[in-house]
């Protein structure tokens, strides 16, 4: 025996995540071209919608949905109107409850017929392959995954052989049914997004559309769909078992009989949007709305192919602001060009806004860092800085039944602790972006994105009154003292006020840790 089984051990591990590494994704990839369906007028959604459509030529309904368990019980009805078609494009879909229960939704409406497109990014769905494949292998489900990892059972391979290559993520948010309605917006698929999670709960914000702006939406899912980094499942997955029908049913069926998601579909179900859906009042706003988007060969190609990017494009569609600008990110990593542009609009007058997370908020401390590294020089330009308390709801301004806030005002469940997730810029209160683009190097330079330009002085107005009236409670506010230090102001609905020197909200060694990352040179990954 060996006076070095450690080192044996050491030496087998070192050769097997070798042998792991070496896999490479499949060259002889077969896939097939197809595009969303045009014949869907006929259908439950397209007579709805032709009939809503009729008055308003030329224009899109749009329908803001704040509320997290209105935005999962949208596409619930989503997907049990389609007749013909659903596409899901998500970056992320987790299997816990609202996973599952959505999951369900799109494998019966494929048994009634409903051709089903899922491009889903590859980043988030280690462990899932059996399920995948087993979706795959209906007859009426086809399922690709974007940007794929060659190792599947070893991930960590991907990074160490090919980390250029698989950094570069589809973050990318829509589902469409009959190619008649969409959703577009934030949030992902999983109990975080939608409030049934009682330890944390993302603010997010979706849109629901018709008219003219949802076929944008379905060319660019069919750009991605048939782009050169969407693999057919079967390309990667493995074959399906013979047993994997009747074991996702019997796991769907018992996701359904579990109390909290008997209570969460119970909730969900006496919705607003859901009584509205009934009672055939469902109502939108009609106005001119267009899609922006990456191009998918901006995860194939160098960072500086520009004209692979959206940002030129939606800085060129909110215009320049006048006036006022309010930009909601949760992760917001300016950069110099950033700052500096952020900092001239100030300058010249315009009353510049950011809302983003508190390091207390946030879910990724190195995306806080890259931001604390610019907070000074953004106020000294007099841009006004606000940080969402952790365990802060946005509440809607309205006092009726209908949830109408913005960014996200839904309960995020419980006494969980409230993160910001939503991305949404309003200009001069007239013209608002809803989408999946955080303010970041990663949105503007790694991943794909998508959302949506509506111009809209309603669904703006209404964006930066919520922040008129609610930051101040659910947000601290960072200003410089006359001494050039970062104090955070908060403030209490009977009209205390208490001031921080110091991330408030965070411990020491959270904090020691983000100041050791400000001075790594990691910026460009965040």
């Amino acid at each position: 025996m060996s006076p070095y089984p450690l080192l044996r051990v050491v030496l087998a591990s070192a050769l097997a995540l070798l042998v792991c590494a070496c896999s490479s994704l499949p060259t002889d990839v077969s896939r097939t071209e197809s595009r969303a369906l045009s014949n869907t007028g006929d259908t439950r959604l397209g007579h709805g919608v032709g009939e809503l459509t009729k008055a308003h030529p030329g224009q899109s309904g749009i329908r803001a949905l704040p509320e997290a368990k209105e935005a999962f019980a949208a596409r619930i009805l989503l997907a049990r109107g389609a007749q013909r078609s659903l596409d899901l494009q998500y970056y992320i879909w987790h299997r816990d409850t609202t996973g599952q229960l959505l999951w369900e939704e799109v494998w019966r409406a494929a048994e009634r017929g409903v051709r089903v497109r899922v491009l889903i990014d590859d980043a988030n769905t280690g462990g899932l392959d059996e399920m995948l494949a087993t979706l795959d292998a209906h007859p009426n489900i086809e399922l690709r995954l974007f940007n794929p990892f060659a190792n599947r059972g070893f991930r960590a391979g991907d990074f160490m052989t090919d980390f250029t290559r698989v950094n570069h993520r589809m973050h990318n948010k829509s589902f469409t049914a009959d190619n008649q309605v969409t959703i577009v917006g934030g949030r992902n698929i999983g109990d975080e997004y939608f409030g049934a999670n009682m330890e944390v709960g993302f603010q997010d914000l979706d849109v629901m559309a018709v008219g003219p702006v949802v076929r944008e939406v379905s060319d660019e899912f069919d750009l991605f769909w048939n782009s050169a980094s969407a693999y057919p499942g079967a390309s990667l997955l493995p074959a399906a078992a013979a047993d994997g029908p009747a074991k996702l049913q019997a796991s769907w069926e018992a996701n359904r009989n579990r109390e909290e998601a008997r209570e969460y579909i119970e909730t969900t179900s006496r919705t607003p949007l859901v009584n509205e859906v009934v009672q055939g009042q469902l109502d939108f706003e009609w106005t001119t709305a267009h899609v922006l988007h990456d191009d998918p060969a901006k995860a194939l190609h160098p960072v500086d192919r520009q004209d692979l990017h959206m940002l030129p494009h939606l800085e060129a569609a909110l215009g320049r602001p006048d006036k006022e600008l309010d930009l909601v990110s949760p992760y917001f990593v300016p950069g110099k060009d950033g700052t500096a542009g952020l900092s001239a609009l100030a300058k010249r007058g315009v009353k510049v806004r950011v809302l983003t997370n508190s390091l207390s908020a946030t879910d990724v401390a190195p995306v806080h860092a890259g931001y604390a590294k610019y907070r000074k020089e953004l106020l000294e330009a007099g841009i006004t800085l606000y940080e969402l308390k952790p365990g802060s709801a946005v509440p809607p301004p309205d006092k009726d039944s209908r949830p109408h806030g913005l960014p996200g005002s839904g309960s995020t469940g419980g006494g969980s602790a409230a993160s910001l997730h939503a991305k949404t810029f309003a200009a001069d209160r007239k013209r608002i972006f809803v989408g999946s683009f955080n303010l970041d190097p990663r949105s503007a330079q790694l991943n794909t994105e998508m959302g949506v330009v509506i111009d809209s002085p309603k669904l703006a107005s209404r964006l930066s009154s919520q922040l008129d009236s609610t930051l101040p409670n659910a947000a601290y506010l960072v200003r410089l003292t006359p001494q050039g230090e970062l104090e955070w102001i908060e403030r209490e609905p009977d009209g205390r006020q208490t001031t921080y020197t110091s991330e408030p909200g965070a411990g020491g060694l959270r904090r020691l840790w983000v100041d050791f990352l400000k001075i790594l040179p990691i910026e460009s990954l965040l």
